[in-house]
């Protein structure tokens, strides 16, 4: 299969003096696998989560669904080459369980195996590091049925899964993330519903959240003793979360927040320990008898990389006193526990996704991590835009979101100089793809894609990332 669009040819470097990354930088973009693959029902692949959630009324916007998306499954070579040809170092995608093991159960799937082998070996073959994501949100539904992530023995399935990607793939792949963004997969699955599995209960989505990094503590077990030699992290979704004002009780909903955003994760993944205040703050929710000792042990398995993946700041404020009683019911949150917290709007700039643009949140948020939590090598793993996008005459000149990568690459530098031990960056995303509950409405990618005709266009933004890449840093300003 031919593929239809080319990227043009790259602008020529402004050779005045940039910003030069380290030598050994590593450039990637990434993807995940329901968000592009398409091929929903082929090669013995099983309904996950996603496509159950997708094909209900109403979960979707305009019933959209990923049951062709990119068609990523079989144009995979066509989608390389454009990697190839943007001059991509690396390139981080996800594998989907239930294409490598239907149901969540049993022996791998050869033919799913198939598909990332060949995705590999194709990406060797232009040298682009392969960058696999073994969980990017699509649980096999039969797991969901007897239980989902709130259930422990989805850990456990888990790690079984994981040694069988392992076993396939390991003597190839270098780079091993376990788990992309938990906090979505538990607060936004589980929890305000507004993901898959669309679940709506605190309780279970605290559970889920702690099942999904006992679940990755024992992946990254499986891991070592399947490919001892494998580089593992997981990656997380951080925010800086800060207060409205320095009133004590915005202070407080700012606390409050961070907890279950950024410490609800990075504390028993990097310390072996859930914050005290965390704790005493959802004893509403759950009383934490789902942890079990040693428990966290596990989930503190040493790591070899940190992704981070952001995208805004929060700004929060305490809740408005009411004048009359709260209703017997609320809306279901992902915040649970602090469900009355106010998100505040500063009047910045935003994306397409209504998200305040803030580059420099990313530098705050890296630092905190290097300095606070580890001295591990961190990775930029998601980091884009979503805006929309014209096509005028084959072309797509997306300069608002050129305008995103380079002031937030302005930041990894800013970063680095600080001392941070940042070593790559994943734009998000590649190419336009199925974003999750708002369908084909919102475009985040650097290659346009036409979903009827399948149609990849190349937009500036690819372009100028191409000449990054190229010249290993920015331009002057």
């Amino acid at each position: 299969m031919s593929n239809p669009a080319s990227p043009p040819a790259v602008d020529v470097l402004d050779e005045r003096p940039g910003l030069t990354f380290p030598p050994a930088f590593l450039w990637g973009a990434a993807t995940a696998a329901y968000q592009i693959e398409g091929a929903a029902a082929e090669g013995a692949r099983t309904p996950s989560i996603w496509d159950t959630f997708s094909h209900t009324e109403g979960r979707v916007v305009n019933g959209h669904t990923g049951d062709v998306a990119c068609d990523h499954y079989h144009r995979l070579r066509d989608d390389v080459a454009l990697m190839a040809e943007l001059g991509l170092k690396s390139y981080r995608f996800s594998v989907s369980w239930p294409r490598v093991q239907p149901g969540g159960s049993g022996a791998a799937n050869p033919q799913g195996l198939d598909f990332y082998s060949r995705l590999v070996d194709e990406l060797l073959a232009h040298d682009i590091e392969p960058w696999l994501t073994l969980y990017h949100w699509d649980l096999p539904q039969e797991l969901e049925d007897a239980g989902g992530w709130p259930s422990r023995d989805t850990a456990a399935r888990f790690a079984d899964y994981t040694t069988l990607v392992a076993d396939a793939l390991g003597d190839r792949v270098r780079y091993w993330t376990t788990l992309n963004e938990p906090w979505c997969s538990a607060f936004l699955g589980y929890g305000s519903g507004v993901h898959a599995p669309g679940r709506s209960n605190g309780a279970d989505a605290v559970r889920a959240g702690h099942h999904l990094m006992l679940g990755h503590g024992l992946a990254v077990q499986a891991l070592r003793a399947a490919r001892p030699t494998a580089e593992v992290g997981v990656t997380v979704n951080l925010y800086p979360v800060d207060p409205a004002s320095d009133a004590p009780a915005d202070i407080d909903a700012a606390r409050r927040i961070d907890g279950l955003a950024n410490r609800f994760f990075l504390d028993p993944l990097l310390r072996g320990s859930y914050p005290a205040d965390l704790v005493a703050d959802l004893r509403t929710v759950t009383d934490f008898d789902h942890v079990r000792d040693g428990d966290l042990a596990t989930i503190a398995t040493p790591l070899d990389v940190v992704g981070i993946n952001y995208y805004s700041r929060h700004v929060v404020a305490a809740p408005v006193e009411a004048a009359e009683p709260e209703p017997s019911w609320r809306e279901p949150s992902c915040w649970p526990g602090s469900e009355d917290v106010r998100f505040v709007s500063r009047g910045f700039p935003v994306t397409d996704m209504d998200w305040e643009i803030d580059a420099p949140g990313l530098v705050e948020t890296l630092r905190r991590v290097h300095e606070e939590y580890t001295d591990l090598p961190l990775y930029v793993t998601e980091n884009g835009s979503a805006f929309v996008d014209t096509v005028v005459d084959g072309q797509v000149d997306d300069v608002d979101r050129l305008a995103y990568f380079d002031a937030h690459l302005r930041a990894c530098h800013e970063a680095i100089d600080a001392g941070v031990p940042l070593r790559g960056y994943f734009a998000w995303s590649l190419m336009d793809n199925f974003e999750w509950a708002w369908g084909y409405t919102k475009r985040f990618g650097m290659i346009h894609v036409d979903y009827d005709s399948q149609l990849r266009i190349p937009k500036s933004s690819a372009r100028w990332y191409a000449s990054v890449i190229r010249r290993n840093g920015l331009a002057a300003q």
